[in-house]
């Protein structure tokens, strides 16, 4: 199977050359998304928006590759506060609590100020 190029249309992609999400074989890769507003490109305030408006848009990058949000093997959740932890838990969850990925949380600074979490992972299709 050929290398899959896959991009959500931010500008931000063309701007500084990466894709949304890569897929050779049964694997995906998808970039760090941030909790900008797929449709709108709006930042919300609040962290728990932020972090459902990133696992849309990566939810999104998998389907086009031909996966679902439960192939996800790996997750890492990058947060500017660890204050927001708390506020986040309830949106992961709902989306990983039964898929169960390894995960990692890192406390880091992001790119732009507004940015409060960014989510990367890792998806493997199963047979």
């Amino acid at each position: 199977m050929a290398r899959t190029l896959i991009s959500s249309g931010s500008p931000f992609e063309t701007l500084a050359g990466y894709s949304r999400a890569v897929v050779d074989g049964d694997w995906c890769w998808v970039a760090g998304s941030t909790g900008y507003d797929p449709v709108t490109r709006d930042m919300p305030d609040d962290v728990a928006t932020q972090a459902a408006n990133a696992l849309k848009t990566i939810e999104a990058a998998l389907v086009e590759g031909g996966f679902a949000l439960a192939d996800t093997v790996r997750v890492t959740y990058y947060i500017t506060d660890p204050a927001y932890w708390d506020e986040m838990v309830p949106v992961i969850g709902s989306a990983f609590g039964t898929i169960r990925p390894a995960a990692t949380c890192l406390v880091c600074q992001l790119i732009k100020p507004e940015m409060k979490i960014e989510i990367e992972v890792t998806a493997k299709r199963r047979g």
